[in-house]
Order: structure tokens, then C-alpha cells, then sequence
């Protein structure tokens, strides 16, 4: 038998391995301090108080407490994985905290691009969910392979998109063959500091990716199509079905990703809504859905169990009479039981929508009546959208241009396509505006959305290279508000009205479509397809539950409908409809492009207290062999207080650590080891008592 203390070398073995891994280099932190304080004709003497003072204020320094911090969140977040997952409570053998120590010095990489399509990224596997409101917070097991579904039964998995809006996607097994639904991601939110965004978990994939007979994308948004370079490489990038537009949406995101990783794609292209595709024991169909968005499909999957009717995301057009221009009764006939797996983002809306017709009316009357420039900001996928916009402009004798990477490289795309021709004189680089007349521009962009980046927000802030605010401009918000994004968009509402007067948005009139069916179209959707069983999807909780209850009060059987969460394993057949007890992992998979080690839930508390209320590193040097202190500890503050305005405070600390120090006269790691536990907990609290501030306390003994 192995004892707990060879068990707990072991684990913190496994540490400096995974840190030595993640870094280059092995320079310690007794080198580093040789080459900072090289000693001369011998002399055994720690260099002056001066020499000292002046190369600590140096830069180098500065970089140094920085990888001691992230050492500590990188060794922090191992450990308590560790004790999170069955393990007690974990000391470290001091032999190896010196080792561990003695090796954390990266080395430095140049700065690769920051386009966020070309920027580096790196994967991390969540240990649970981020605290957020309708998540656990609860911590990895280790996942138990489940088995797979019973011989003549359908196994339908969702593993992203039933309990947030965005990272859609979902598993159909049937025997030994899969296929996927989508694969989206998410954009994080504001609890999830230097998260790019997040996507699907495949863990329940590991061992089956042989199994994967396709992947069928519904459209090119990227909540279902932006994790795709990620997760199709790392499932060996299987077939992929789709319309040609969101196949070409597709191409481009991986080569964006990986130079030539598109080469690696094996497309199925869709051309009609009569085609078939064999997947296995799966077959294929398609029919028509509306959209926000060119080349929307609903998908059939049929298996020998049953189908699955998934519309995607969806909305029935209206007109001023009530009447849809695209019907759905032909999908009752589809193979029984069958399965409606329906978007329920629309689950709270009441009446209908705007029709298209109406929408490009109020957008041509601003247009002809603007007396500046107009500025229309909406989403990049808005292909039909925009080229109506350039069409619409050529009439009036305005001239477009189009800002943005990914509005740009969309027209693009769409026309090599030829789903959009604009006149060659109708189209002017933005950087050329300012050589046309006002109201002969129109200015297409992104970021309607508040978006940080995006153009929208550099125009108002004032940080574009070409294009500032006037007060004759017109700014159009042709788009919906994605939930979460209120407060970002209010903030840049704010700021656009301060400099121009003419704003227009939905609040005003009907200057964009949603996509998304409302109340009615659920209802309407569910008396038309008549399925056996109804799973509403792509939402939040109380979207889905909402839209469970409009069903169950519009007479579909309650017993017949089901909410699903992530993982929820649901299965289907001539026997009849069940949810198992257990679920495959779901958790959040971070993709961070700043390279931090790791993103799990202890790490972006961290991060959170970091923004709060900073950090302060207490660095100790003491002798190797007789423990004294060497010289007087020195404090860094980031974040948390001012130095010149706190000096007193400083000093302070600084006579607390070393009084620490000399009280408990370090002969052996051991002890040092108990100092730096000490000095974590009493400075921490000394600082709480001065300030009602938390900051996070690092400290750092060095043994010289």
C-alpha cells in the first residue's frame, strides 16, 4: 500500500511537471537574482540598499512578480482541483515547493498577431460551470464512459444550448453511427475576465470519433458554426452537411483558424430541399426555414427508431393579414415517433413580428430623408440585409461602405457565391468617405451589439482612423439585442446621443426583423408538425420552460414534453420516450487566446478578486543555512492601493512580515514554508482591518 505522504509527493511531482510543460526555460529565482546582482572580485555581499532600490523598480522586476503570480494561480488552481476531487486537504514536501519554485521563470515568445481570427489560442477544459445564475457550482468527476443506447433505440444528447443562448450543439446516436447538430459557440460573460468564448464539451466523444458519420449545420451564425474548427479537428474532421453559404462561412473560420486547415474538410453541399444524405443507420432530409440569415435549413434525421424534427433557429413571417408565407404540414408525415426539437428564444413574445417589407420601407425612408451621413450597424451575417442596403443606396446616388472584418469577408464570400452583385461604383473604402458629400454616404458596420472592438463602439469613442461622429449623422441599430448584451448596448446608445441627434433603433420603429419565432409561431409550428414528442431548445431555462408550458396550454400532452439541460441523455423508440438519470459532461470548455494556463472555477474567482480589489506580493529573502532575513521585506502593490499615498500602511506590513520572520527564525524549508502561509493569512487579514479590502496576498520567500 502506498502511503498518503508518497501520494502527496506524487501529486505535487505531477505539478512541476505540468508547469515545466507550459513553460520554456528553467531560469529560478536564485539565478535570476545572480544576474540582477552580479558579484564582484569575489565578494560573498548582497549588493547595496541602492543598487538594490534601483534595479527593483526595473521593468524585469516587474515581469518577474508577475510569473510568480501566475505560477501561484496555476499551482493554486491544481491544488485545489486536487482536494475538490476526493483528495484531502494537500501540503506540499518543501523539497520540492524549493524545486518548484527554483523553476518558474518563462521564457519570452514575440507577440503574435491580435486579429481576433489569427490570435493564438488556447483550449481549457472547465472543471465545472462559472458561478452564474441557473448553474451549479460544482466541481469535476472523473468522467465514466456511458454506454451506448440499446439496439433499435435513438439516443439524442444536447451538450450545449439548453441552458444559455449560444454554444448549440447536439448528439444523435443510433447503434454504432452519430451525427452532430451544430457546433456553436459561446461569447462569455461579465464574471469570465480574459475568456475569449466557449464552446461545446466533447468528452462524451472521446473513443467515438470513428462513430461520427456527419456533422449538419442549419445556418452560419456563429452560436452554431463557431466552434467548428476547434471541435472538427479535434474529432478528425468528419463529413459536413450544410447549404453552401454557411459551407463557406465554415471554410473560412478554419483557415482563419489554421492556414490550410480547410483542405481537411469533407463537405456534403445541400442544393435543394429535395436531397437525401446517408449517414449509417441515419438518413437525412431538409426543409425550408426563415431566418436572419441566407442558406437557413431545418433538418429531418431518420433512423429506424424514430425522426427528429430540428428546424434550427427559426420565425414565421407574417403579413399585415396574418398569414405565413411558409408552411410546415408536409413534416407530418415523417417517420413516427417523431421528435420536434424546436429554438424557443421567442417563448416571451407576444404578437408578430415586423415584416421584411415594412422593415426595408422605415430604412428607406431615413436613408432619403438624412441630411449626413448614415451609419447602419447590424450583424455580419446579415447578407440579404446589407445587399439591399447597396441596392437601396444606388438608387438614391449614395455610395456604400462596408466596415468590419467579418461584414466584409461575408459580402465577400456571399459574392464569389453571387448571392450578392453590387455595381462596381456603388461600393468606396471607408477610409474614403470623407472625399464624398454626406449625404451621399452610407456606412455599413458591426457592433450594434456594444462590442468592444467592434466598429460601432470605435466610431463613438472617438478611436476610429477615418470615421468620427457629426451631429447631422444618422445612426441606424438594425438589429435585435442578444440577452446579456443590455447594459453594453445602453452604455453605447449613450454615447452615440451625446454626439449626434438622429438615432434610430427598434424602440422607435421597425428597423430590424428577428429571426426568431414568437408565441404564436410556437403554437402554429406544433398544430402543424403534430409530433409524438416536443423538446424545446436553444435558451435559457425559463425560455425552454415557457415554451413547455405555452404546448402544454395549447393541449400537447404534458407527459409527451420534456426540458432537457446539457448532457441530458434522452432516448426514443417504439417503446416509448425516457430521460435517463445520469449525464455526459457538459461542462464549459474556455478558449482563452492569452494563454493562461488554466480557467477553471478557482481561477476565475481569482480573476474576479484580482479586478476588485488587486494584489499585494510580499517578497522575503532569507539565508539558505541560518534563516535569518537578510535584508528588509519588500511589498509590491497592484490594483490594490497607491504606494506614494499609503507609504504609512506599507511600512506597516513591511515591519509585520519581517517581525514574522524573525520570530520564527527559519532554519529549514519546512518553517519557510509555514511563513508563507503566515504571511498569506495574518497580511491579508491586517489589510482588512486598515482598508475593508480583500486583495489577494502573494507571498514569496526566497532562500539565498
Amino acid at each position: 500500500m502506498v502511503s498518503q505522504d508518497h501520494r502527496d509527493v506524487a501529486v505535487w511531482q505531477n505539478a512541476i511537471v505540468h508547469q515545466r510543460q507550459r513553460w520554456s526555460g528553467e531560469i529560478g529565482i536564485h539565478a535570476c537574482f545572480r544576474c540582477m546582482f552580479p558579484q564582484g572580485n569575489g565578494s560573498s555581499n548582497l549588493p547595496s540598499s541602492t543598487l538594490y532600490r534601483s534595479l527593483w523598480k526595473s521593468r524585469f522586476i516587474i515581469l518577474f512578480v508577475s510569473r510568480i503570480g501566475e505560477t501561484y494561480l496555476n499551482l493554486r488552481s491544481f491544488f485545489m482541483e486536487q482536494t475538490h476531487t476526493g483528495r484531502r486537504q494537500i501540503r506540499p514536501p518543501h523539497h520540492h515547493v524549493a524545486s518548484l519554485v527554483a523553476t518558474t521563470q518563462r521564457s519570452s515568445t514575440p507577440n503574435e498577431a491580435r486579429r481576433p481570427a489569427q490570435r493564438r489560442r488556447r483550449v481549457v477544459r472547465n472543471s465545472g460551470r462559472p458561478l452564474q445564475g441557473g448553474h451549479q457550482n460544482s466541481f469535476r468527476t472523473p468522467h465514466q464512459h456511458t454506454a451506448g443506447p440499446s439496439e433499435g433505440v435513438l439516443r439524442i444528447i444536447p451538450i450545449g444550448g439548453c441552458e444559455e443562448v449560444g454554444r448549440n450543439m447536439t448528439i444523435f446516436e443510433y447503434g454504432n453511427d452519430i451525427v452532430i447538430h451544430d457546433m456553436g459557440l459561446q461569447f462569455p460573460e461579465e464574471n469570465m475576465p480574459g475568456i475569449d468564448y466557449i464552446i461545446p464539451n466533447t468528452k462524451y466523444l472521446e473513443g467515438k470519433e470513428k462513430q461520427i458519420r456527419g456533422v449538419v449545420f442549419s445556418h452560419g451564425h456563429l452560436d452554431h458554426i463557431g466552434a467548428a474548427p476547434l471541435l472538427l479537428e479535434k474529432l478528425g474532421y468528419p463529413p459536413v452537411i450544410s447549404m453552401p453559404l454557411t459551407l463557406a462561412m465554415i471554410k473560412h473560420r478554419m483557415e482563419d483558424y489554421k492556414k490550410g486547415s480547410s483542405k481537411q474538410l469533407k463537405t456534403i453541399e445541400v442544393k435543394g430541399l429535395k436531397d437525401r444524405v446517408a449517414l449509417g443507420a441515419f438518413t437525412l432530409g431538409f426543409f425550408q426555414v426563415e431566418h436572419s440569415i441566407m442558406d437557413a435549413i431545418g433538418t429531418i434525421i431518420e433512423t429506424p427508431a424514430g425522426s427528429v424534427i430540428h428546424p434550427g433557429d427559426w420565425t414565421m413571417e407574417r403579413d399585415a393579414n396574418d398569414n405565413t408565407h411558409v408552411h410546415y404540414n408536409q413534416l407530418a408525415s415523417v417517420k413516427r415517433p417523431s421528435v420536434l426539437m424546436l429554438e424557443s428564444l421567442g417563448a416571451l413574445k407576444e404578437g408578430r413580428h415586423a415584416t421584411n417589407e415594412e422593415m426595408y420601407n422605415n430604412i428607406l425612408e431615413v436613408m432619403s430623408k438624412a441630411k449626413g451621413r448614415v451609419i447602419i450597424a447590424t450583424f455580419s451575417s446579415q447578407v440579404e440585409r446589407v445587399k439591399w442596403v447597396i441596392e437601396a443606396a444606388k438608387q438614391l446616388g449614395k455610395k456604400v461602405a462596408l466596415d468590419g472584418y467579418s461584414m466584409k469577408m461575408n459580402i465577400e464570400i456571399a459574392s464569389k457565391l453571387g448571392y450578392v452583385k453590387p455595381a462596381k461604383d456603388s461600393i468606396i473604402d471607408v477610409h474614403q468617405t470623407d472625399k464624398h458629400p454626406d449625404d451621399k454616404v452610407v456606412i455599413i458596420c458591426t457592433g450594434a451589439q456594444g462590442e468592444e472592438n467592434a466598429v460601432l463602439n470605435r466610431i463613438a469613442s472617438g478611436t476610429h482612423r477615418s470615421v468620427k461622429l457629426k451631429k447631422k449623422d444618422t445612426v441606424i441599430f438594425s438589429s435585435s439585442i442578444i440577452p446579456g448584451n443590455e447594459r453594453s448596448i445602453q452604455r453605447l446608445k449613450d454615447n452615440i446621443y451625446r454626439q449626434c441627434d438622429h438615432v434610430i433603433h427598434g424602440d422607435l420603429m421597425d428597423v430590424h426583423v428577428s429571426g426568431h419565432g414568437t408565441r404564436r409561431d410556437i403554437v402554429d409550428m406544433l398544430k402543424q408538425v403534430k409530433p409524438d414528442y416536443f423538446i424545446p431548445v436553444f435558451g435559457n431555462h425559463f425560455f425552454l420552460k415557457e415554451a413547455q408550458r405555452l404546448a402544454v396550454d395549447n393541449n400537447f400532452p404534458g407527459d409527451h414534453t420534456f426540458v432537457p439541460d446539457n448532457g441530458t441523455i434522452m432516448e426514443v423508440g417504439n417503446s416509448g420516450f425516457k430521460v435517463l438519470k445520469e449525464k455526459v459532461p457538459s461542462d464549459y470548455v474556455f478558449v482563452d487566446g492569452l494563454g493562461v494556463s488554466d480557467s477553471q472555477n478557482i481561477v476565475l474567482r481569482d480573476r474576479q478578486v484580482l479586478a476588485e480589489d488587486g494584489m499585494v506580493v510580499v517578497i522575503a529573502t532569507v539565508h539558505s543555512h541560518t534563516g535569518e532575513l537578510t535584508q528588509n521585506p519588500d511589498i509590491i502593490s497592484r490594483g490594490f492601493v497607491y504606494l506614494k499615498d499609503n507609504k504609512q500602511l506599507i511600512e506597516d506590513v513591511r515591519h509585520k512580515v519581517k517581525k514574522m520572520i524573525v520570530e520564527s527564525d527559519p532554519k529549514t524549508w519546512a518553517d519557510t514554508n509555514q511563513i508563507r502561509n503566515d504571511i498569506r493569512d495574518k497580511v491579508g487579514q491586517y489589510l482588512f482591518t486598515k482598508t475593508e479590502k480583500r486583495p489577494m496576498v502573494l507571498p514569496v520567500v526566497i532562500e539565498v
